[in-house]
């Protein structure tokens, strides 16, 4: 009975479709299956249909050191998945008559300057939060990613001036979180409420939200929740949090399955709560839902898709050929989420994990869309693993071959010494990077982002590895130094070594100047 709108349609990962009298543990089988194909420890899902919620439960364990498993009540960092919310709030402000989408930022934040006068006045809050700015994927993300560093929004809005722009502007899409940190900022300027205190009180106590918070520091009770985990040198551990409390507009919210179910519910019930409070007007509501910045669609979708883009907050497409699906995924170092809604069918899925790997969700996503949508059944499982598996293997042999290489490299005569390459690098936005050698080895730290922080390997005669001390970065860079006719450095490029480094770490973005 608690599934059985769900069980008339859904397919397993395998061959045999489900039916009124297959019972949830086929549903069970499936995540328990996804867990161990991508090395998960600790998945919650939960699905609701027809005004109901038909599924909620965990899997696995929400920590490897400790064992204790996940349930529908753990608190996952639920990442970008905040972005609507920040987009919700800042409509309550437009219907307000505080702002409007088209205001130019300058209005709200006169400081606020890229590298483009006539971009920088013509800048809106609408182009904050649709990913169309000119700059490039994750640009200056290294402002707020990993945690511990000293970047504050002053800090982000002042830095921002000085990223080069990848395109023109409005003319591609480009996902950049620094735009919705000082989006928060636009919202906290107009509300005079903290983002925090505004998400918490305007929006997730209204709607019901009763376990989340609106950021990490701000849970009380940590005897559910989650530890995060990531794969470092072919191993998944557990790793610490991390994620800046500065960008918590980008995407500081904690929930669990049971509360995003019920941001669902009320999303789709046109942003109005089950007591029947009307949070937004529909207009407003709507517009949130309207395209914004294009994205192709692929020649063999496997939805039928014929648009897909972003929203104000959100991915938007649609599938099977008319039915429009809302939806968002998150990433934080050690978690991955993914949040999807197609309100036509008051159908929503939340998939919530402790390890950074998409595959994961996806599987279990798509395969419930599917019965639902009356695809017949793909074996996500199986195309999903066996491309994660390929893609793990592509990524660490080319690790491999680089630190064979560097190995090699010791031996060479015609790497660079001490005297060349030692002293401090400077970045406009960044800051300082410090290379120094004691006698034997060269390290490496960034003084406004004290984590990062490692070893330069010799790799060739212009070119070092950079090895990150903290190996759940899996971030490992090329940094390539410019002589004059000295051979001494003048500057320094990085970029990374495997396309699995995670693209908020932007170190290609750096323009490195030597200044002592």
């Amino acid at each position: 009975m608690y599934l059985k709108r769900l069980l008339i349609f859904l397919f397993t990962f395998g061959s045999i479709a489900l039916n009124a009298q297959i019972e949830e543990k086929d549903l069970d089988k499936l995540i328990k299956e996804t867990l161990t194909t991508f090395d998960v420890p600790g998945i919650s899902v939960g699905i609701f249909k027809d005004g109901k919620v038909m599924y909620a439960k965990g899997h696995g364990v929400r920590s490897l050191t400790s064992k204790k498993e996940m349930n529908d009540n753990t608190l996952v960092g639920v990442a970008s998945n905040s972005k609507g919310f920040t987009c919700f709030a800042l409509a309550m402000m437009v219907e307000d008559g505080k702002l409007n989408w088209d205001d130019p930022v300058r209005k709200y934040i006169p400081e606020f300057q890229l590298q483009d006068p006539w971009v920088t006045e013509h800048f809106t809050v609408r182009d904050l939060v649709t990913h169309r700015s000119g700059m490039g994927l994750g640009a200056g993300d290294l402002m707020f990613f990993p945690e511990g560093n000293d970047f504050d929004v002053d800090a982000i809005i002042n830095g921002v001036k000085y990223l080069e722009p990848e395109s023109s502007f409005r003319s591609k899409f480009a996902y950049n979180n620094n735009m919705y940190i000082i989006a928060g900022e636009v919202l906290k300027r107009v509300s005079g409420l903290s983002w925090e205190d505004f998400i918490e009180t305007k929006i997730m106590q209204p709607v019901g939200m009763k376990n989340s918070k609106a950021s990490y520091n701000r849970v009380t009770d940590r005897s559910n929740i989650i530890e995060a985990h990531t794969r470092a040198d072919g191993k998944v551990i557990q790793i610490p949090h991390d994620w800046s409390e500065t960008a918590n507009p980008a995407g500081g919210i904690m929930s669990n399955v049971h509360d995003m179910m019920t941001w669902a519910q009320f999303l789709m019930n046109d942003a109005v709560t089950e007591k029947g409070e009307r949070l937004l007007d529909k207009n407003l509501f709507h517009e949130l839902w309207q395209l914004q910045t294009p994205l192709k669609v692929r020649a063999n979708d496997s939805y039928d898709s014929n648009f897909k883009g972003y929203g104000l907050g959100w991915f938007l497409t649609d599938v099977k050929g008319g039915y429009k699906q809302v939806y968002h995924t998150g990433g934080l170092i050690g978690t991955v989420t993914q949040f999807t809604m197609i309100p036509d069918l008051d159908l929503a899925i939340v998939v919530l994990t402790n390890q950074m790997n998409g595959n994961a969700f996806n599987t279990i996503t798509n395969t419930i869309k599917d019965a639902y949508l009356g695809y017949e059944d793909i074996n996500w499982i199986k195309s999903y693993g066996d491309r994660n598996a390929d893609y793990l293997k592509y990524n660490d042999s080319i690790k491999a071959a680089v630190f064979t290489k560097v190995t090699k490299a010791k031996l060479n005569p015609n790497v660079p010494k001490p005297a060349q390459i030692v002293g401090t690098y400077t970045d406009d936005w960044f800051g300082d990077i410090i290379i120094s050698h004691d006698g034997k080895t060269y390290n490496i730290k960034c003084k406004r982002s004290p984590r990062l922080f490692g070893e330069l390997l010799p790799y060739n005669a212009t070119t070092f590895v950079v090895k990150w001390n903290d190996r759940s970065y899996d971030a490992d860079v090329f940094m390539q130094f410019t002589f004059n006719e000295n051979e001494e450095a003048v500057s320094a490029s990085m970029k990374y070594i495997a396309p699995i480094t995670d693209f908020s770490f932007d170190f290609h973005d750096l323009e490195l100047k030597k200044t002592n």
